[in-house]
């Protein structure tokens, strides 16, 4: 990467001699994953998702290293693997802007071969699940962001793929939209055994649809595996959330730590391998009558926030 000194004075030096500096965008990054698999591919940015995106899709070819999906090469074997993936980016649109919805399929159909019969059957079976049958004639340029994700989404999926890429794909979505847009995305995994690799920073979506997540920082990958290992790891420890008759209460020590206590509530922390959330709560309702109270998981934002802290990211 070419790097220029600061100043009037350093673009004059910068003319005569540049500088360079190199940067590895990936570092040993290894992983596997399984046919079916909904796997969250998360890290800051510039961290290396989407050189890795680029890499498995076969868009970059790498200096070195070795990546095989379904026995292709991706960037040997680039026309063949392309017609077994579907790439849906929240920024872009693989829809032509000027045309109808429906006439953007048929050019896709077009594209990757799909047999007619077939094509039709399945744009209607996911036309049908994402209800937007009175969408198909409208200019993709007049539809809304919600609407154009799943047309998006749709046109992803007209040649069945077997890996499905998603990056961003919420990215400035209502509530509304991004909850049916999970439902589907968990409904295709399980019922066709899509494999699918999530690309996001939000955070509930990686919470509500992966069971696997892998980090990655500076080009490594900082952890693989459950999202409950990814919380025992960096923030094992649990929130109670207790709602007192009294106003005020004392407290006294219960074995966790009092993180916030105003009013009528009390938020305590605690590690469940040293008290268990049962002893806790029997602790603290043994102490003052209480209203409600309910244990949670910290945000995943916060401990993924850490992980990036520790790892100076």
């Amino acid at each position: 990467m070419p790097e220029r000194r600061p100043g009037l004075w350093g673009a004059f030096v910068g003319v005569a001699r540049r500088t360079f500096r190199k940067i590895e965008a990936l570092k040993g990054v290894s992983f596997t994953i399984e046919e079916g698999e909904l796997v969250g591919y998360i890290g800051p940015n510039g961290a290396g998702k989407s050189t890795t995106i680029k890499v498995i899709s076969g868009i970059l070819n790498p200096d070195s290293g070795r990546c095989e999906i379904d026995g292709l090469v991706p960037w040997a074997d680039r026309v063949a693997h392309v017609k077994r993936i579907g790439v849906v980016f929240g920024q872009r649109t693989q829809l032509w802007w000027d045309l109808p919805v429906i006439e953007s399929f048929d050019l896709l159909r077009d594209i990757y071969g799909v047999d007619a019969a077939e094509y039709e059957k399945t744009r209607n079976e996911l036309v049908e699940r994402l209800n937007f049958e009175s969408l198909l004639n409208t200019p993709v340029r007049l539809l809304s962001l919600g609407q154009r994700m799943r047309c998006d989404l749709v046109a992803a999926l007209l040649h069945k793929p077997s890996i499905l890429f998603l990056d961003e794909p919420t990215v400035g979505l209502d509530s509304v939209s991004k909850l049916a847009f999970r439902d589907f995305i968990r409904e295709i995994n399980k019922d066709q055994k899509l494999t699918i690799i999530l690309t996001t920073h939000d955070m509930d979506d990686i919470e509500a649809l992966c069971n696997r997540v892998i980090v990655i920082g500076n080009g490594e990958i900082l952890s693989d595996g459950p999202l409950e290992k990814l919380r025992k790891e960096i923030a094992p420890e649990r929130l109670l959330i207790v709602d007192f008759v009294e106003e005020n209460a004392q407290i006294s020590d219960v074995g966790a730590r009092v993180v916030d206590h105003s009013g009528h509530r009390a938020k305590f922390s605690f590690n469940p391998e040293e008290i268990s959330a049962s002893d806790l709560i029997a602790r603290v309702t043994a102490e003052h009558p209480v209203r409600d109270l309910f244990v949670e998981n910290p945000p995943i934002e916060e401990i993924i926030a850490q992980m990036y802290s520790e790892n100076s990211l």
